[in-house]
């Protein structure tokens, strides 16, 4: 009789694995009740942006502007993973935005039915030359 509550535990404990397992690798939302947003909200965001981004060398030179799309997900605890470039406009544009995304702190997170959801989040990164 000592080995079926054995069996009951191993067996729930592989279940709650599995489950685990099946919440990290479901794919993130793209729109959901509360989406993410960065502290502060997306003045604070673009503040960030234009704080941290370094105008690329070859950029500058070859006068290329405009905007870069990037796309990344917000974990459930806000962090930022994921980071890939969507539209380049070339010249090291691509990756110094992926570069600062990737430098960003933790967004407020979003939900979805109250609870914290992944979501995947395009943003443009807007690459002008002030003359």
């Amino acid at each position: 009789t000592n080995t079926a509550p054995v069996e009951v535990e191993d067996f729930v404990v592989v279940e709650e694995e599995v489950v685990q397992v099946i919440e990290q690798e479901a794919p993130p939302l793209t729109f959901v009740e509360l989406m993410p947003m960065f502290v502060g909200g997306e003045e604070a965001l673009y503040a960030f942006l234009s704080a941290n981004i370094k105008y690329p060398r070859i950029a500058s030179e070859n006068n290329i502007s405009g905007t870069v799309f990037v796309n990344f997900v917000v974990e459930k605890d806000g962090s930022i993973t994921n980071v890939k470039v969507i539209k380049d406009i070339g010249g090291g544009c691509g990756e110094e935005a992926v570069r600062v995304v990737k430098s960003m702190p933790k967004w407020n997170v979003g939900k979805q039915n109250g609870s914290p959801v992944r979501v995947s989040y395009n943003l443009p990164v807007k690459f002008y030359i002030n003359n």
